[in-house]
């Protein structure tokens, strides 16, 4: 974007930060928490399902893409939906709308919440913040990146049942680790892609840490543990394991990638992408399912 740029483009800029693309992906996790435990759609469940649609997202995304404009110069796969690339110009903006769209639903959502809700609230935003914010950088804390960053997907999920005073148990419980190893593998499998431009930019993450390889490997493992953990789980979810399978056979050609040839894995990423919306459809067959059962 130039600086000549329009009102129209910049709020197209400030927009794309937020990642469109996978905006359903945190939407998705309170909503079937949160109708799955009351049954009924209420007010909480629609604030809370656009909450975690756009201003959640732009709020992790933006920060983000503010924060690590300096190395995101240097990556050639910002600039798309796999990350803006935002003029400088445009980061005070972006705080802002991410400041002004959040405040509204989280005074709601408080408001309306148990302590329970607060804690798992606080916690999320704490996450979303910590992952990028200077003097915290979670993302530069090999592994816990990828726990915080699969914590941004659980976290919604988590405010939903607390939101609809879920009463805590075992099969709640393993759903909730299956889906935190499934987050942890999806985050150090796409961090191995971006090894080269962040070892460049003094980015340390899971990937650089341990190297392509043993992440690759390590994100296969935490792919089959999620569907392991499954298995363990009340019906209709075990059938939720077999969700793990697409994405372990979309990484596992690259289990032996070296970190010169890293950059190769983006095109598993861009599956993954994919991917998340087939998942996406399959586990809404199951919440469906669990629904009529």
């Amino acid at each position: 974007m130039t600086r000549e740029a329009g009102p129209l483009s910049s709020v197209a800029a400030v927009v794309l930060s937020s990642r469109p693309v996978s905006w359903i992906n945190t939407a998705f996790p309170f909503a079937a928490a949160y109708l799955l435990t009351t049954r009924e759609l209420d007010a909480i469940a629609v604030v809370g399902f656009v909450y975690f649609l756009i201003p959640y997202n732009l709020a992790m995304y933006g920060i983000n893409d503010v924060f690590d404009y300096a190395s995101d110069l240097a990556n050639p796969r910002k600039g798309g939906i796999e990350g803006a690339l935002l003029d400088p110009r445009l980061h005070r903006t972006t705080i802002w709308a991410a400041v002004l769209t959040n405040v509204p639903f989280l005074v709601f959502l408080y408001a309306v919440g148990t302590a329970a809700a607060w804690l798992a609230l606080t916690v999320v935003l704490f996450a979303v913040v910590a992952y990028s914010a200077p003097g915290l950088r979670f993302k530069e804390r090999p592994i816990l990146d990828s726990a915080t960053s699969s914590l941004h997907f659980v976290g919604p999920a988590i405010v939903g049942l607390t939101l609809a005073h879920a009463p805590v148990t075992p099969g709640a419980i393993l759903v909730l680790l299956a889906f935190f190893l499934w987050g942890m593998a999806a985050h150090a499998f796409g961090a191995v892609q971006d090894i080269v431009p962040d070892r460049e930019a003094g980015i340390a993450s899971v990937a650089t840490a341990l190297g392509a390889t043993t992440t690759v490997r390590l994100a296969l493992l935490l792919w089959l543990a999620a569907g392991v953990v499954m298995l363990a789980t009340p019906w209709p979810a075990p059938l939720g394991a077999a969700l793990a399978l697409p994405y372990i056979v979309n990484a596992a050609p690259w289990h032996d990638v070296g970190d010169a040839d890293a950059a190769s894995t983006n095109r598993a990423w861009r599956r993954f992408i994919a991917l998340n919306y087939v998942s996406g459809f399959l586990a809404t067959m199951l919440v469906i399912l669990a629904w009529i059962s």
